[in-house]
């Protein structure tokens, strides 16, 4: 059941073709560990397990008829953790139902047996009240990208057409701002990052959401290409 409601949830999220969905094992590892939840590659993780679940049949007789009803009920919860700084930034939680009815009038006609599907069915129903909600959290990030690499004057970036760039686009060069530790959280807090310049799109290469990169031209202050993991892109 938990790969069940794993699958709608990756389904639905890929439905709306705003995310690159990665699937992890151990999460409660790297939950444990924010370093660990850093080296992802990944914005947020979501989080989450199904709270309950019933099914019941019922049954109704009458002088010519008599009818069974199958109804499952699941809860789903669900947190979505933001994996640089290992915050939650949205939790809840909703329900979901299924049913299915079957009839016999004299005589005729048959009760359906256990139904497997309905359990899929009021997970799907559940997590349909969420996804919006986890779709608007996620979209209120500025989007980022990194810089991979410097060839010949050119400037390879993360990402490419699947994430909405088109060539002649440019996009804000940041170097990190410092990391400090929050006393009153305990979690590490990356402060603003300094503008340096602008990286305008020429190409793209890659053939997979995942793979995808762009090649850039960049104008703007100097930038130390033996410590590229000091930067960062951003659309804002």
């Amino acid at each position: 059941m938990r790969k069940q409601a794993m699958d709608i949830l990756s389904a639905k999220l890929a439905a709306s073709e705003k995310f690159i969905l990665l699937e992890r094992d151990d999460l409660e590892v790297l939950l444990s560990e924010n370093a660990a939840m850093k080296k992802l590659g990944a914005d947020y993780i979501i989080v989450g397990s199904i709270t309950e679940f019933g099914r019941k049949v019922q049954g109704q007789k009458k002088v010519f008829s008599s009818t069974k009803t199958q109804t499952v009920e699941a809860g789903v919860s669900i947190r979505l953790v933001d994996t640089q700084t290992g915050m939650i930034i949205y939790s809840d939680e909703a329900r979901g139902f299924a049913e299915t009815t079957s009839k016999k009038t004299l005589g005729n006609g048959g009760y359906a047996g256990y139904d497997a599907t309905l359990a899929d069915k009021a997970i799907s129903a559940a997590l349909s009240q969420l996804v919006e909600n986890i779709i608007n959290k996620c979209m209120d990030k500025p989007w980022r990208s990194y810089i991979l690499s410097v060839e010949d004057g050119a400037y390879i970036i993360s990402g490419g057409p699947s994430q909405g760039i088109k060539a002649g686009d440019s996009f804000n060069v940041y170097k990190k701002g410092k990391t400090v530790k929050n006393p009153q959280t305990g979690l590490e807090v990356e402060l603003p990052g300094q503008k340096l310049g602008t990286v305008t799109i020429l190409s793209f290469f890659g053939d997979l959401p995942e793979s995808e990169i762009s090649v850039c031209s960049y104008s703007g202050a100097d930038i130390n290409a033996l410590a590229l993991e000091d930067y960062y892109i951003s659309d804002k």
